[in-house]
């Protein structure tokens, strides 16, 4: 006897055996037991979710010699003929090899004529939706009013072809996808009676590849009882699908979390040896995000399909709520841009490079001392690195226990250089500003050469002519819109000689200077004058600018946040401000971030303002100014005040 495949051996025959789609059968099997039976039923759904399967049960329910009914007896000959395909009343057509007009009539021919030995004459039209348009114009006035010894039954993938006209004369079911649990509650029911061994691990990652087709986790089900010698074990299906292991994934967000990217490259580099594909990668590191954001929020809903718990919980103490969002919307744009890279590994690298260069510095609270090495220049850091590997590192070397020797040896290796991968954060980011910083080696070396008189003797004096005009425009400029710094420019510059004083970088020192000596005292300064100074980015810098101030002496501040913004707020960025106050005022400072209404301005609304009255000045400038006017005059010409831009610097956003 020829071995007949699972997805075929165990196709349900009455509605009892399916399983899902509950939503469906309660409505077929309350219609047919009170015989309120609609002239054409249409099911839609995926593939394999048991759209043509729920009509060969409906037609066994119609034509059973026992009468309508919702449970058929399975025995007698109609029911037995409809289960082995040769029912003479059960007319199965499909509609992707018959599509034309002339098919149509001739099946419709034979409507008027009453089924050979059964109650009804079922009409099963497989993939309704390939018909032409002129076949289902065809068939409109016979599904309308068909004979009542007829019934139709449609079947379809996609029912947003059918035309309108089609849909408003049937009973439309929409069949759900199939979810993991009630894949691996399934195959687990098959192998028990195949009397196949197998791991609960394996189903669930054949659930997962299923991707909602119960079928298609038959189909698998077969391969992988083929692939591993009458057992379904966990590592035979995940060679099977070439599927990620889970750990690899962890190891590259710890590296991302740790801002340490030659350990990340590294692992890319090990993992492309076994050639996998990299936007399937992506994909799991953007599911594992999305757990480790459930994990944080809502810590009862994890699935535990992936037997990672431990590490889900890990990943959440040690990242911030707003950082996985971060990370999340970098993966998403990353995806979107993978086709477009010269290939899909460096796609995939720049893609988490990207995921390093744009989160803070300071990315979990687990690790505060850490932070505290990046403020202060690294000094804690090496102290903080020698308490140990991280949460995610001491459960992913427990998963690793029963790996290869050649694993377990990198693993103490990393273990062995913990103070010095612990450093790399510290070195990162001179190694990651260095695009940012090549122009500077090119500014230093003029400044540097311009009073030398060996290599340029003979042009000094346009050198110095050209220092002394070129910057006069920049220092208008910004005459307009920081004052300030003019102020700055015109007291410090008598002190100074020409160059100093025509020098960025003489501005820059005289301009630290002044602050270092204003923020000795706290307590004479206003909110908006301190947060300048305030060495912040990202989401702390967002926080801090709509914050107002409430109180303000030398040890602390206290700040109001208002509810419009509360969920910026979390402890960390509270150290953050309280730090970078610290480091500019020599002592500690306690920072204190309250909800409640704010009656001040804020620093972000004060940047607001300042942006709108300059905006408006540069429109009023450009409305009165000659040139344009004669434009408009001469050439019936029209201003366009969106594209008017002032000139802005230092704003705070």
């Amino acid at each position: 006897m020829s071995y007949q495949v699972l997805a075929r051996k165990y196709r349900p025959a009455t509605f009892q055996e399916l399983e899902g789609q509950e939503h469906v059968l309660q409505a077929l099997v309350n219609a047919l037991e009170q015989n309120r039976l609609h002239q054409a039923y249409l099911f839609t759904g995926t593939r394999g979710v048991g759209k043509t399967t729920i009509a060969r049960i409906l037609a066994k329910c119609l034509n059973c010699e026992t009468g309508v009914t919702a449970k058929p007896c399975g025995e007698c000959a109609s029911c037995t003929e409809i289960a082995e395909g040769r029912s003479v009343d059960l007319i199965e057509v499909d509609a992707a090899s018959r599509t034309g007009i002339d098919d149509m009539r001739e099946l419709l021919e034979n409507v008027q004529y009453m089924p050979t030995v059964s109650r009804f004459k079922v009409y099963l039209i497989d993939e309704v939706h390939m018909l032409s348009r002129n076949s289902f114009n065809a068939m409109l006035k016979t599904l309308e009013e068909p004979p009542e010894h007829v019934k139709f039954l449609f079947a379809t993938t996609d029912s947003k072809k059918l035309p309108i006209t089609v849909l408003s004369r049937c009973v439309q079911f929409n069949l759900k996808n199939m979810s993991p649990e009630q894949v691996v509650n399934y195959l687990s029911d098959v192998l028990k009676k195949e009397d196949i061994t197998f791991e609960e691990s394996a189903l669930w990652q054949l659930g997962r590849a299923a991707d909602g087709s119960m079928r298609d986790a038959l189909s698998l089900t077969d391969q992988a009882i083929s692939y591993g010698d009458n057992a379904v074990t966990d590592s035979s299906v995940k060679s099977m699908l070439g599927t990620l292991d889970q750990q690899d994934v962890y190891g590259l967000l710890e590296g991302v979390i740790s801002s340490d990217a030659n350990r990340v490259l590294s692992q890319v580099r090990s993992m492309a040896e076994f050639a996998p594909d990299f936007t399937a990668l992506l994909d799991e590191l953007l599911a594992v995000l999305h757990r480790v954001q459930i994990a944080q929020l809502a810590p009862d809903a994890i699935n535990n399909s992936h037997g990672d718990k431990e590490l889900l919980l890990a990943v959440a103490d040690s990242i911030s709520r707003e950082d996985v969002q971060l990370l999340y919307q970098i993966g998403i744009n990353g995806q979107r841009d993978l086709p477009y890279a010269p290939d899909d590994r460096s796609g995939f690298e720049m893609t988490l490079l990207r995921m390093i260069a744009f989160t803070p510095l300071e990315i979990s609270e687990a690790s505060p001392s850490d932070n505290d090495g990046i403020d202060s220049g690294g000094g804690s850091s090496s102290g903080s690195s020698g308490s140990g590997k991280s949460p995610i590192s001491q459960i992913l070397s427990k998963l690793d226990e029963n790996q290869s020797k050649p694993a377990e040896q990198k693993v103490k290796k990393a273990q062995g250089t913990a103070n010095v991968e612990r450093a790399k954060p510290i070195a990162a980011p001179e190694t990651k500003s260095e695009p940012n910083t090549k122009p500077e080696p090119n500014t230093k070396p003029e400044l540097n050469t311009k009073p030398e008189p060996e290599t340029k003797p003979e042009s000094l004096p346009r050198a110095e002519t050209e220092t002394t005009i070129e910057p006069e425009p920049e220092v208008e400029s910004e005459l307009e819109v920081e004052p300030e710094i003019v102020t700055i420019a015109e007291t410090e510059a008598p002190r100074s000689t020409e160059t100093t004083v025509d020098s960025p970088l003489a501005i820059e020192v005289v301009e630290r200077t002044s602050v270092e000596t204003e923020m000795l005292d706290l307590g004479s300064m206003a909110w908006s004058e301190i947060l300048p100074r305030l060495n912040l980015a990202g989401v702390t810098q967002t926080l801090a600018a709509n914050c107002a101030l409430a109180e303000n002496t030398e040890h602390g501040l206290k700040l109001l946040l208002n509810e419009q913004h509360a969920i910026l707020w979390n402890k960390t960025h509270e150290d953050r401000i309280a730090r970078s106050l610290g480091a500019l005022t020599g002592h500690d400072v306690q920072v204190e971030i309250e909800i409640g209404l704010i009656e001040d301005e804020t620093p972000a609304q004060l940047a607001e303002r300042q942006r709108g009255e300059r905006q408006a000045r540069a429109e009023d400038l450009m409305k009165k100014d000659e040139v344009v006017q004669t434009l408009i005059e001469n050439f019936n010409g029209k201003l366009d005040q969106d594209s008017i831009t002032p000139i802005q610097s230092g704003d705070i956003s």
